[in-house]
Order: structure tokens, then C-alpha cells, then sequence
């Protein structure tokens, strides 16, 4: 039993912990005897196929479904008969708000994020407004598959080491700090992972990044450009560091760059994870390996 200015929380394990709240009442009001759930759903990169079960149930239940126009319409049929609240880019803390009122109130609220919504998503922001303003509120975070997974897997095995995911939007972070984590990502040879590219109004930030990395890597670092990635319409271009420019490249598009392993052919993007697999090997599996499936 929790008390007053403490909520319960489960972990992956099923066990249980306690955070405490500051007991500011002029900041808080306890809704318990009325309360609803918000789930933060994340969708995945689009088609419904790549959903997953428990994303889809908990839409299927919810009263309630919040989110951003373009990905409102990715659900198609799911949305049939529920209150869709849909809204443009740039309105986050509006739509995270309006989930956490809905939810108060004693709705079941579904707040959706394509990819997964802890990556650039709507998780963060109702957390904050959450914590800071010591909201006793019943929520559930379901993931989704990210861009960047769904756009490695259409391009091959580009991310199989160690990689940085970066965003070049600089509405939220200063151009700075994008700069610097560009350079160390490129220092430490990790595989760069590119969100928010280019849009109508930032245009030089793809530029800029692309005369970053040739300071430090060859042009002829294999790159992978994905757009829609899962989405339908999708479009993949395997192409060089040097030509990566050649492209039309958007918001929808995802780009990832190789480290100094990374290998390009006419089919696959790959970067090794280490083994050493022997190219003149002989058609058969090994003894040993052999041996303990006939012992199965």
C-alpha cells in the first residue's frame, strides 16, 4: 500500500517500487477515485505489419488516441470509432498536456509516437511535465521499432558494432552540441545513425555535416539512405560518403554512415561485428557442431 505523495510502479521484473512526490498542493491534486491510463505508444515506422501485438491491443482499447496528424493516419481502421485528437508538428507539450488531462479524467488514453517513443518521442516530455509537476498519474510505456532499425534492416546489416544516433534538427539543441557529438562519433570510428536530416526551412545542416565527417573519414565510406523505411513507397539508395549529397534526402529519410569497417556491395550494407569467417570453407558444418546435433 502506497502513501500519501507515493506511487507504485512496476518493473520488467513484476516487482515493485515506490518514487515520492513532493506534496505541493497548490501543484497537485490527487485523482485517484477518477483516474484513467495513458499509454505512450510507439507504432514503429508505419505499416501496421511492424506494429507490435501489445501496441495493437492497447489501441484497440483505448477510449481515446492522441498524436501527430501523419502518424494518426498510419493507423488506418484502428482508429474507427475512438476519439482521434490529431494535431500538427511542433505541438508536443500540447499534445502531451491534453493526454495527461484526458487520462485524469478517467479516459483510457493512447499517446502515439512513430519509431518508438522513448527515441526522439513523446515519452520524454509527458515524463518531465509528469515529474515536475508531481502528477500522480497511471501510465505505460509501450515500444515500438525504431527508424533506424527498420532502415538498417532494409539496407542490410549496417549497425552490427558500435554506433551513434544522431539528429540534425537543431530546434531543440543547439547546433553547438550537434557539431561536437558529430566530431567525437567520428573520432571513436563509430557508425553514425542520422535523424531529421533536412527539412524545408533547415536545409545546410546535411552540408555541414557531410564536410564533418569527410574531415575524418574517406569518401568512399560506405553510406546507406533510406526513406520511409517500412512505410510503403519506400526508397533505398546505397551510395559513398562523398556522393551522399546526390540524393534527395527529407524528414522521412534516415541516413547511416559506416565506420572504417563497413563494406558496400551491389546488394548489402555491412558492418562487421568481428568474427572471422573463413572464405574458402568447405560446405558443411563444423565437427564439433555437428557432433552435438546428433546427440540432440
Amino acid at each position: 500500500m502506497t502513501g500519501r505523495g507515493e506511487r507504485t510502479l512496476c518493473t520488467v521484473s513484476g516487482e515493485k517500487r515506490k518514487a515520492n512526490f513532493a506534496q505541493d498542493s497548490d501543484l497537485r491534486r490527487d485523482h485517484s477515485h477518477s483516474q484513467g491510463r495513458l499509454y505512450i505508444v510507439g507504432i514503429g515506422p508505419g505499416e501496421l505489419g511492424y506494429l507490435s501485438q501489445k501496441a495493437f491491443g492497447v489501441l484497440r482499447s483505448c477510449e481515446v488516441i492522441i498524436g501527430y496528424r501523419a502518424y494518426v493516419k498510419l493507423l488506418g481502421d484502428l482508429v474507427q470509432g475512438k476519439e482521434v485528437i490529431a494535431s500538427s508538428m511542433g505541438k508536443e507539450l500540447v499534445r502531451a498536456e491534453t493526454a495527461i488531462e484526458q487520462a485524469l479524467s478517467g479516459r483510457k488514453v493512447a499517446l502515439i509516437s512513430s519509431g518508438d517513443s522513448g527515441i526522439y518521442g513523446m515519452a520524454g516530455v509527458v515524463l518531465e511535465i509528469v515529474e515536475k509537476r508531481s502528477i500522480n498519474l497511471d501510465l505505460e510505456i509501450i515500444p515500438g521499432i525504431p527508424a533506424f532499425c527498420a532502415a538498417a534492416s532494409s539496407l542490410g546489416a549496417p549497425i552490427m558494432n558500435d554506433f551513434a544516433l544522431i539528429s540534425l534538427s537543431d530546434i531543440l539543441t543547439p547546433w553547438e552540441i550537434i557539431e561536437r557529438r558529430l566530431t567525437y562519433a567520428c573520432q571513436g570510428d563509430f557508425v553514425i545513425v542520422l535523424y531529421n536530416p533536412k527539412s524545408k526551412k533547415r536545409t545546410w545542416q546535411i552540408s555541414k555535416t557531410q564536410a564533418l565527417l569527410l574531415k575524418y573519414r574517406s569518401g568512399q565510406t560506405p553510406v546507406g539512405i533510406v526513406r520511409n523505411a517500412k512505410r510503403g513507397k519506400e526508397k533505398v539508395i546505397l551510395t559513398t560518403l562523398d556522393r551522399m549529397l546526390d540524393y534527395s534526402i527529407d524528414m522521412l529519410t534516415t541516413i547511416i554512415v559506416g565506420n572504417s569497417s563497413t563494406s558496400l556491395s551491389d546488394r548489402y550494407m555491412v558492418t562487421p561485428r568481428g568474427y572471422k569467417i573463413r572464405v574458402d570453407a568447405k560446405d558443411r558444418l563444423p565437427e564439433e557442431f555437428a557432433y552435438s546435433l546428433k546427440k540432440c
